[in-house]
């Protein structure tokens, strides 16, 4: 039986890939219903946004920039694996894509706090 390193960074890279794909995913139906709200009446739409307003949702915000970081440097780690020549240094491509991650959702969360 094949079993997958654990502790090897590439294989969290995998699972931050896959998590993050499954949690924009399900993020999907909630914006349809926010351009559902938009196209109903600008009412309905104003009350979306004043709900979109509220703490909870500048921190989930915050969250749906970050996942969408994740998913971009672990599909772009993804790619590189399948097109680029194979060499040893992808344990520092993985930590540096995790630095981008951590200062992008940073950057945003000072700019949308």
């Amino acid at each position: 039986m094949i079993r997958p390193a654990r502790n090897h960074p590439g294989f969290w890279a995998f699972v931050a890939h896959r998590v993050s794909g499954v949690a924009l995913a399900l993020f999907l139906p909630l914006h349809f219903l926010a351009l559902g709200l938009a196209l109903e009446s600008a009412d309905a739409l104003d009350r979306m946004l004043a709900v979109a307003d509220s703490p909870a949702f500048k921190v989930a915000e915050w969250g749906l920039v970050t996942l969408l970081t994740i998913h971009l440097g672990a599909g772009l780690r993804v790619m590189a694996l399948e097109f680029l020549p194979w060499r040893d240094g992808r344990k520092g491509l993985i930590g540096l894509g995790a630095i981008a991650t951590v200062v992008v959702g940073t950057i945003f969360l000072l700019r949308v706090g």
